[in-house]
């Protein structure tokens, strides 16, 4: 059925990074008492879209590049198989960033609807262009960043501060530069999700000539890096919570476990066909942090 190719097409396993991101975001201004939940269903909504929109570019950039062939590891691209045509995959990418469109604009006008005329609305409308340039240039288009060892930095920002940072200011109209702490760890571990990926695929990345990080640096150092955005990602949100004085800040200790896991794993494995159930792994290592540290805050 087509709906289910469609569905493998969305990469379903890497969505619930969306809601790690904003769910980070509405949990720290709900530790302020300032949440709301219309802006986190629709600021989820739009991240969702915006995910989506990416997978699908990324199908189709990597698919137009070369870099989805015969010597990748990971499961098969929507496009590479052929179950999904380009015309089709084109009017999916236009249908989504409507999506994020119309989804973002609401967001906004929910949040802004008695202020039309601050800036305020113009910034985020601007960082929601941003967000849907972003997804679709990732490899899609002439000179993708993904290509050139960019990859890590935008999810990095988009994951962490701005899906994070955004979130906590359109509910509470207020800035706290700690919260970038914890925005810093999910933009750490969205990063190390990536880098699960293109370790896996560095071989038919060099083939296409995508220069990903993982390229960049190699196997063997690639791991080191991947060691290191968990380590720095964990650090980061131990600061926060020791900054906060939570009391129960010793319960993230479970939050760590299984991304102190995948870290070992990833860094331990050498056979690329052996480290992609761990991309899965890291994401909802991600998700499970996520609710641990709403348990923490909570308490």
């Amino acid at each position: 059925m087509k709906i289910k190719l469609w569905l493998q097409a969305f990469r379903l396993r890497t969505l619930p990074l969306a809601f790690t991101s904003i769910g980070m975001g509405a949990t720290l201004a709900w530790y302020e008492m300032l949440f709301s939940w219309p802006i986190l269903v629709g600021a989820a909504l739009t991240t969702l879209f915006l995910q989506i929109l990416s997978n699908l570019a990324n199908d189709y950039g990597d698919f137009h590049n070369g870099a989805d062939n015969e010597q990748r590891v990971g499961p098969a691209r929507a496009m590479q198989s052929g179950s999904i045509t380009e015309k089709e995959m084109k009017n999916a990418i236009i249908v989504f960033i409507l999506l994020s469109l119309l989804s973002g604009c609401g967001l906004l006008y929910v949040v802004f609807k008695n202020q039309p005329f601050s800036w305020l609305p113009v910034v985020f409308f601007l960082l929601g262009i941003a967000s849907i340039a972003a997804a679709v240039k990732y490899t899609a288009g002439k000179n993708p960043y993904g290509y050139k060892g960019l990859g890590d930095v935008f999810v990095f920002l988009f994951f962490g501060w701005v899906g994070v940072g955004g979130t906590y200011f359109l509910m509470t109209r207020e800035w706290d530069w700690t919260i970038l702490l914890p925005a810093t760890t999910i933009g750490l571990f969205s990063a190390a999700v990536l880098n699960v990926n293109n370790i896996r695929d560095i071989e038919a990345d060099r083939s296409a000539g995508k220069k990903t990080l993982a390229l960049r640096l190699g196997p063997v150092y690639a791991r080191w890096y991947h060691v290191l955005l968990i380590m720095t990602g964990i650090t980061c949100t131990a600061l926060y919570v020791s900054i906060e004085s939570m009391e129960y800040s010793w319960l993230l200790c479970f939050a760590f476990l299984p991304v102190l896991w995948n870290a070992f794993k990833v860094y331990s494995i050498q056979e690329s066909e052996r480290i992609d159930p761990f991309l899965k792994q890291m994401v909802f290592s991600s998700l499970t942090f996520l609710l641990i540290f709403i348990l923490v805050v909570s308490l």
